[in-house]
């Protein structure tokens, strides 16, 4: 069989009712000589990627993982980390996925938080990860991944050469396994029979949390399953062996794992793996490799649209591009579809509109529509409702109201986290579950739905949802500082960056190299995506009627300084 034919008939199935791995074992069945995954020119085709996915499990299984066990996975998008979740899932542990640019303080929270028993990450990671690892509560076994395990020999010679000499070579081994001697662990293990349970987590995401904390979101198999038809049904033609998908969005994101992974080999296509990646690298790969999906967060797009490489480009081979993760503004939107339009890609950017905790996109520009500012037109079986905030009562339609969501997507609820629970998911009156999202929105006559605005505090910054109580709650830990305030300020690339109000304790010198200290702290306890890139001294912040810091005023403060730039 060929696979470079696409067939632009979409085609509506049931959704599978197996785990994440049955059902891509049965895309595997079906077209085992398909490309499963391409990493950096290295192509995995579906039998061999089950081959792998099965030898993993066994290595896991004799590890004495078993169902109901969590493992870590820290990683960019690598094959090792892909297989990892899938081995897991085929025992029935649980993939509880972590960022890898994690500070070591969060990455000991997320193993205590999920009780993990094992981590894998990446060799460049390996420190920072060992000593999160040894500061954790309970003994947690660390795994040890490298690029240069799935590299052609050539790549492999010249990664070890340049980038990966100064990575790990021989972890401590009573602290670390490499990977591929894992693997061989596997070998002659026989396996537990395939359980599915549809109300079993097999993979904990996280958003932040609004309270200071992150929330941990335990999702099913039906959840990933669903999504890959929903999202197979929407894509405009029939997702299967010929499709490409350009998977830069990170796994352990939402997006990038439910529809950059699962999706995509749930639907027997093919995932080009991209661990990281600048403008101009992304930019070379679309022309290089051809995707027919592409999928991004506004700023990426924002920087693409002045990347020279793609001045003369014919971008024909495009079929469906994506932007999600924060708000598509409609200029961006209109240069972006006209970009295209010049460079005969018979496509329209496409946003979606989604939780982490209903996986991801829940809602979807249709093909050829589009409204100024609407999110576009609920998933197959997803049911939208805009109602009176924390209430059941439905408004009419254009007004605005809290939206709220129903559907096979939603998760199953917050891993510990009973209070939250009952804010979030909620029973109507016929028994069905709904998820209160904190975001303002009203839908028009013809069931488009338009975003307006959050209820939520938050910061967007590159497409991560940061929450400043989370900032604010590791600042005002520091000796120096009696308290904070932060907040985001408009980016010209990543829409917004955190800016941080500090009031110092009586006595602390305002200076650079108090700012430096502060810097050096949050690198400590913050992640990477989370951390301020500004810091501003004040004697007293605003405050409101009932004595809370005015983040408002300082918002509004910030805006008019960038205006007036």
């Amino acid at each position: 069989m060929k696979y470079n034919t696409i067939d632009m008939t979409p085609v509506v199935r049931p959704y599978p009712e197996t785990t994440m791995f049955g059902a891509v074992a049965q895309s595997a069945e079906r077209f085992p000589d398909a490309p499963a995954f391409d990493f950096m020119g290295k192509i995995t085709n579906y039998k061999t990627m089950l081959k792998k996915t099965e030898l993993a499990a066994g290595a896991f299984y004799r590890a004495g993982i078993r169902k109901g066990d969590v493992v870590t996975i820290c990683m960019p998008n690598t094959p090792q980390g892909v297989i990892c979740l899938y081995a897991l899932n085929r025992i029935g542990a649980v993939a509880n996925m972590v960022h890898p640019l994690s500070s070591k303080t969060n990455i000991t929270f997320y193993l205590d938080y999920s009780e993990s028993k094992m981590i894998l990450t990446l060799d460049q990671f390996y420190e920072k990860v060992r000593d999160a690892a040894a500061d954790a509560k309970k003994n947690v076994r660390l795994i040890i991944a490298r690029i240069s395990e799935e590299l052609n020999p050539v790549l492999a010679v010249g990664y070890s050469l340049t980038g990966g000499k100064d990575y790990l070579k021989f972890p401590e081994k009573d602290r670390a396994v490499v990977w591929n001697d894992f693997l061989k662990t596997g070998k002659n293990v026989k396996l537990p029979p395939i359980e599915y349970d549809k109300n079993r987590t097999a993979v904990i995401l996280y958003s932040g949390g609004t309270s200071g904390s992150p929330k941990g979101i335990c999702l099913s198999d039906f959840n990933f399953n669903a999504l890959g038809m929903q999202i197979g049904d929407i894509c405009g033609c029939n997702v299967a062996p010929g499709c490409k998908f350009l998977s830069v969005m990170p796994i352990f994101h939402g997006f990038g794992l439910g529809i950059g992974i699962h999706t995509i080999l749930e639907n027997g296509a093919e995932c080009i793996l991209v661990p990281q990646f600048t403008k101009e690298s992304y930019a070379k790969t679309v022309l290089k490799k051809k995707p027919n999906f592409i999928a991004g967060v506004p700023t990426l797009y924002e920087g693409l649209l002045k990347v020279d490489i793609f001045k003369d480009a014919d971008l024909s081979f495009l079929i469906g591009v994506f932007s999600g993760g924060d708000s598509l503004s409609p200029e961006l939107k209109k240069r972006a579809d006209a970009f295209f339009k010049e460079h005969n890609a018979p496509v329209q950017i496409r946003e979606g509109y989604g939780l982490t905790e209903c996986v991801t996109a829940s809602c979807v520009t249709p093909v050829d529509e589009s409204k100024e500012g609407g999110i576009g037109l609920p998933l197959r079986d997803t049911k939208y409702k805009i109602v009176e905030p924390g209430t059941f009562n439905e408004l009419p339609l254009g007004q605005a109201g809290e939206i709220i969501i129903s559907g096979p997507t939603l998760m199953l609820g917050y891993l510990k986290n009973e209070e939250a629970n009952e804010k979030t998911i909620r029973l109507d009156e016929n028994g069905s579950r709904w998820l209160f999202t904190g975001d303002m929105g009203y839908m028009d006559s013809d069931g488009f739905v338009f975003f307006t605005q959050r209820i939520k505090r938050m910061i967007i910054s590159s497409g991560y949802n940061i929450y400043p109580s989370q900032i604010e709650k590791v600042l005002d830990k520091h000796p120096d500082i009696d308290y904070s305030c932060a907040i985001g300020v408009k980016d010209p690339y990543k829409m917004q960056r955190v800016r941080a109000y500090i009031v110092l304790n009586d006595g602390v010198p305002e200076t650079d190299e108090e700012k430096d200290k502060i810097f050096a702290y949050c690198k400590e306890y913050l992640d990477v995506f989370a951390r301020p890139k500004e810091i501003v001294f004040r004697k007293e912040l605003p405050r409101t009627l009932v004595g809370k810091v005015a983040y408002h005023s300082l918002e509004e403060e910030a805006a008019a300084e960038e205006a007036g730039k």
